[in-house]
């Protein structure tokens, strides 16, 4: 067998005996850790869920989860947003509906962190009060052998004959328990020691700050299965009575009952806008600067008439429900005629507004006309400029020179199909244009002038009348009955974090040695503080402070 041979087989045996050898200790080890069993993956599991690390992740996770719903609009808030993004986004709209990304924070990925995180933080919270609390009422640490081994530690000489050492031991127990220390007095081989602790109001704030965060998640969840949230449109002049037909968009909690609706009732009085009239060199002029609505609020079915103003940044309070003021806009009184000389349609219409001249958009719906339905949709004009094309616009988000501008139209509205319609949205596809640009008729343009106040629709279809015009405001109603919990838990956390920033854990040591012989006594002392306290030598040097206000030093 030449060496080249030899050196193979010795590195063959060599490989072999280092396998057998790791499948020995494989199996020893598969022997001396035996399988956890059902049970016993539960309480590993249950260990792993209950850790602060797992609890913060968890946290993190909870804000991250968030993001989505800041990023697509969510159905609970605005339904026809989420619809049209859905039309516009034909591949991903679905694929992002089925992963419940315009429900967010009530999909089930949410709840599912939402409820980890909430058993993580009970699960953490529960030991570790039992702990601190049986921590509490323990005595302080012994006093350790040798004091100088601390971080800050000294000897304070008093001169003979000003008491025994018990004497001693008291005084400086009651001048700890004035710095708010808690005490005791050892006695180890005939020498006496005083021993104190103080801050464990740290770790009670610790322990505060993690129950606020379940309140916050509990006051959270009550929120979101008993609250609600609506939005409506009122017209100046017109009332609101909190019932469910009279919003036009509601979002109830998932544990909502419709007889929990607190019964008040609104009414718009008046709205006011004050305008920026000064030059700018950005050329914004006649920006709004302050919104104000005048309403009339009744509190309850029995209460009296009272007036209250809504502004945007003040929102309303009645009945324990906040009502915020969202937006506003013109609404053009309009009278429609129908072809056979009956008054079709008589009443404000809500104008949306399109841009900062509130150049808004109209649309009318008339589905009672005789013989046919009617329909307009145009834009209303606050203040009416003709451009150099000859296409108006609006000059001033005032309304100085208002006029509406239309087009008209008959046949069939698509109502009676009983599919909900989108009330700023005219379907045309089975109608027929009276009137436009295009056509030899000519569009339709209302003013408030007697001259140019009413039109005659052509084909014998009726008259349109311009009669006046009134604001209108948009409001959202919120109840949370979770919210004032809300705020007690997060104040509290405050707090409670606050307090374990700032509050200092110390302990503090003092020896009291027997007399030399020239009669003198040393008193050693030593503090401790648990982590970083750059304060604790100032602490220090006011123990010793107080000690020599007592007794007189030795020089």
């Amino acid at each position: 067998m030449t060496k080249k041979d030899a050196a193979k087989k010795a590195a063959a045996n060599e490989a072999a005996t280092k396998k057998a050898t790791a499948k020995k200790q494989a199996k020893q080890q598969k022997q001396l850790a035996p399988a956890l069993g059902p049970i016993g993956m539960m309480r590993w599991a249950w260990t792993q869920l209950t850790t602060m690390r797992t609890a913060m992740v968890l946290l993190m996770l909870l804000a991250v989860a968030a993001v989505p719903g800041s990023l697509f609009p969510q159905r609970n808030q605005d339904p026809q947003s989420v619809a049209q993004y859905i039309a516009e986004h034909e591949v991903a709209g679905p694929i992002l509906d089925k992963l419940q990304l315009f429900d967010v924070f009530t999909s089930v990925w949410f709840s599912a962190i939402y409820l980890l995180l909430f058993v993580s933080l009970i699960g953490c919270v529960i030991p570790r009060a039992r702990q601190h609390a049986r921590a509490t009422v323990r005595p302080p640490a012994r006093t350790p052998v040798r004091l100088n081994r601390m971080p800050v530690n000294g000897v304070i000489e008093l001169k003979a004959n000003q008491g025994d050492s018990e004497e001693i031991a008291q005084t400086l127990r009651s001048i700890l328990r004035k710095r708010r220390y808690r005490t005791s007095i050892e006695e180890n081989k005939g020498q006496v020691s005083v021993a104190a602790e103080r801050g464990y109001l740290r770790e009670w704030g610790n322990l505060t700050f993690h129950v606020s965060l379940i309140g916050v998640l509990i006051a959270v969840a009550v929120g979101g299965l008993f609250g609600y949230n609506g939005q409506r449109i009122i017209v100046q002049g017109e009332g609101f009575t909190n019932t469910l037909i009279a919003y036009d968009q509601f979002s109830p909690g998932q544990r909502f009952k419709a007889e929990n609706l607190q019964p008040f009732q609104l009414k718009l009085k008046d709205f006011k806008i004050q305008f920026d009239r000064q030059e700018r060199a950005d050329g914004k002029y006649g920006q709004p600067i302050d919104y104000e609505a005048n309403l009339d609020v009744r509190h309850s079915p029995d209460a009296e008439w009272v007036t209250e103003k809504l502004k945007v940044n003040e929102p309303l309070r009645v009945a324990g429900t906040d009502i915020y003021l969202l937006g506003n806009g013109y609404a053009p009184m309009i009278t429609v005629t129908d072809g056979e000389g009956n008054v079709a349609f008589s009443g404000p219409v809500v104008a949306q507004p399109q841009d900062p001249s509130y150049m808004s958009l109209v649309v009318l719906k008339v589905p009672d006309a005789k013989p046919t339905q009617l329909g307009f949709q145009g834009f209303f004009l606050p203040t009416t400029v003709m451009g150099e094309n000859g296409v108006a616009y609006s000059g001033d988000p005032e309304a100085l020179a208002p006029s509406l501008n239309l087009d008209s139209y008959y046949g069939d509205l698509g109502l009676e199909t009983g599919a909900p319609q989108n009330v700023y949205v005219l379907k045309t596809e089975k109608m027929t244009q009276l009137n436009s640009r295009k056509l030899e008729a000519g569009g339709i343009v209302l003013g408030l002038n007697p001259q140019n106040r009413e039109y005659k629709l052509p084909e014998g279809k009726g008259t349109i009348r311009f009669d006046g015009l009134k604001r209108f405001i948009g409001i959202e109603v919120h109840h949370d009955p979770g919210k004032p919990w809300l705020l007690g838990f997060s104040m509290l956390a405050v707090a409670g974090l606050l307090a374990s920033l700032f509050i200092p854990r110390r302990r503090v040591w003092f020896k009291v040695s027997d007399p030399d012989e020239a009669g003198k006594r040393r008193i050693e002392y030593a503090l401790l503080a648990r982590g970083e306290d750059p304060r604790l030598q100032t602490e220090a040097e006011a123990l010793v402070k107080a000690v020599s206000g007592r007794y007189t030093l030795a020089e």
